[in-house]
């Protein structure tokens, strides 16, 4: 039986977010700019409070890491199959569910949506050294700029 490393687990209906769709949109918008500005391809948000102010979706992360992938086109909150459905319910966008068959499938759904030779924003103020190391091993970017500040 092969089993998943990650999967888009899109059940019942979505739930009302803290804030208009349009809001979010917004916010959206703004950071895009900001990427072209400073030619970041994608944005790698792993914080709380900025995965919760992009996409609606806040997270009790029951000791598995979260994430929020931003390109010039789509907006995926990255979350533990614990969680179910909910991430997807409870966030603006899309969700990709990670499983726990094999270990750091968080990494492999994140470089799933990335791609590979890109230039990554990445909050380094919220980032473990652990994180970080698995972050440069299992994502293949050109380079990475700290989005924190």
């Amino acid at each position: 039986m092969e089993r998943p490393d990650f999967f888009r687990f899109h059940n019942g209906n979505k739930s009302q977010l803290p804030f208009q769709e349009e809001e979010y949109n917004a916010r959206q918008l703004i950071l895009r700019q900001t990427m072209i500005a400073n030619g970041i391809d994608a944005v790698l948000f792993t914080s709380m409070h900025n995965i919760a102010y992009f996409s609606g979706f806040l997270y009790c992360s029951f000791g598995r890491p979260y994430g929020l992938v931003i390109t010039g086109d789509c907006c995926i909150s990255i979350s533990a199959n614990i969680d179910a459905g909910q991430p997807w319910r409870r966030s603006v966008d899309d969700n990709i569910t990670y499983t726990d068959w094999r270990r750091d499938n968080f990494w492999r759904a994140i470089n799933h949506v990335i791609g590979v030779n890109k230039v990554i924003g990445i909050e380094k103020d919220n980032l473990t050294l652990s994180m970080h190391e698995k972050m440069k091993s299992f994502l293949k970017y050109k380079k990475t700029e700290d989005i924190s500040h």
